[in-house]
């Protein structure tokens, strides 16, 4: 089940809104959370619940054994738990990679490892993710292990953030899940915050995803204006995508009165690479920064070991998004303009004209997500012989001029500056502060309904179309 479909916001999301709120009590709601959740879960196969409750169970028991141990005993069962945790990660996504790739290396000795690819659960990279936190946060004593089974099942389940982030530490959230309160103003900005999310999803990403597919998928050898095209429509469609998931999920949390934290913040406005992964996906790069690189000694030890922590660390954030050789080199690319940038280029880099630095940041990010989004090495490679002209600058292939309509260049002209700049800020500053409030108010309600009326339009005209990170 996905936010953008007709079965989410015109049955799920209705009956849990009513029940959540006509049930009294903080643990009252968060059962009846917890069973939403869990049907939310299930809607994508019983299977995936079956992990899912192994996860809380082991994650619950491993939390209190740790909060009650000595200090020579916590450290061995945290490192028992994340190893759990991480080896139900690597057995459902890395199985078959490593299988393949070993064959590779065997292939001289004449023996061959079987190659199975499981079924991934959805959203296993995140709950396994929201797990560890809570376990170093309990090691760490930043939180006490929850007894009560029901709250760490609600942390884990939570169906906005269940499969798609963004990720949630549960010593941020820790008080509001047994004491929060909601109120009808919260409600309202909660479901503003999920209506403009609807919309990025639904109006932007949505429109673009054919001309993204069009290119990638099925055109062999593009030529200049069909590479740069696919790839620009794909910038928009990630952004867009991920960021509308990440806004509804934040709207939900505000509305039932809880708080996740901010995912994106204009990331294709970023004036240096490091700029860009304050506001890229910032839940997972904080999670990446207090649990991997800084355990590892982050930037303490010179200038070679930092840059072997942050090598390690974007080499494992690639394979975190998927098991494949494309992200891999994904996540070196990122990781080597970020030690790149810690020497003298930095320095001329913050030196250099708003310009220059944003073309830099641009030039960077769109060489990564051909990486990202190819179906493989080769591919990859086409498209880039592509972007250099290698193939030619001829017309747009007949296929992809039927999926580049007027809308679709419209949207696409408009959306580049959204995703870099935000919207301006309201004007009138001749009006008083009331009237310009109240000015304000009424026209950011009558944008609300009037892109809310579109999403509805478009959702049920669409065919399924899921977010991209479910795949991950």
């Amino acid at each position: 089940m996905v936010f953008s479909s007709v079965t989410f916001l015109f049955y799920f999301l209705p009956a849990f809104l009513l029940c959540y709120f006509a049930t009294p009590g903080v643990r009252a709601k968060n059962l009846v959370l917890l069973a939403f959740s869990l049907v939310f879960y299930a809607w994508g196969g019983l299977a995936n619940v079956a992990v899912l409750a192994v996860s809380i169970v082991g994650n619950y028991l491993f939390a209190l054994f740790i909060d009650k141990r000595s200090e020579r005993w916590r450290l061995r069962a945290l490192g028992l738990a994340v190893a759990a945790n991480l080896g139900g990660l690597i057995a459902f996504k890395y199985a078959g990679f490593l299988a393949e790739n070993l064959n590779v290396l065997l292939d001289p000795l004449g023996v061959a490892l079987p190659v199975v690819h499981p079924a991934l659960p959805l959203g296993i990279s995140f709950f396994t993710f929201h797990a560890i936190s809570y376990l170093v946060d309990v090691y760490r004593r930043k939180a006490a292990a929850n007894g009560r089974f029901e709250e760490i099942a609600v942390y884990i389940t939570m169906f906005p953030q269940l499969v798609a982030g963004p990720i949630v530490r549960y010593s941020t959230i820790e008080r509001r899940i047994h004491t929060r309160r909601t109120t009808l103003g919260r409600v309202s900005a909660g479901l503003r915050i999920f209506i403009i999310g609807l919309s990025w999803k639904v109006l932007i990403a949505d429109e673009v995803a054919p001309v993204v597919a069009a290119v990638f998928d099925n055109t062999p050898h593009p030529n200049l204006g069909e590479a740069w095209l696919g790839l620009t429509a794909y910038a928009l469609q990630i952004y867009f995508d991920f960021g509308g998931y990440s806004n509804m999920a934040i709207g939900l949390a505000i509305a039932m009165g809880l708080k996740f934290p901010r995912n994106f913040n204009l990331p294709y406005g970023a004036r240096s690479i490091s700029d860009f992964w304050r506001r890229w996906h910032m839940s997972l790069s904080n999670w990446f920064r207090d649990y991997v690189y800084i355990p590892l000694g982050g930037n303490r030890a010179g200038h070679a070991h930092t840059a072997v922590n942050l090598w390690t660390v974007f080499l494992l954030c690639g394979l975190w998004h998927g098991a494949s050789w494309t992200f891999v080199i994904w996540g070196i690319h990122h990781g080597t303009f970020l030690v790149l940038e810690r020497t003298r280029f930095g320095a001329a880099l913050k030196a250099a004209p708003r310009l220059l630095s944003h073309a830099y940041v641009l030039l960077v990010v769109l060489s990564g997500w051909v990486w990202f989004r190819a179906n493989s090495l080769p591919d990859a490679m086409e498209l880039f012989e592509g972007l250099i002209g290698l193939n030619g600058a001829g017309p747009l292939a007949a296929h992809l001029q039927v999926t580049l309509k007027t809308v679709t260049m419209v949207i696409m002209v408009l959306a580049w500056p959204l995703a870099m700049f935000g919207l301006p800020r309201p004007g009138a500053r001749a009006l008083s502060p009331r009237l310009r409030l109240a000015l304000f108010g009424t026209v950011d309600t009558l944008v609300v309904w009037a892109l809310f009326a579109l999403c509805v339009l478009s959702v049920g005209a669409a065919t399924y179309s899921p977010f991209l990170y479910f795949r991950f």
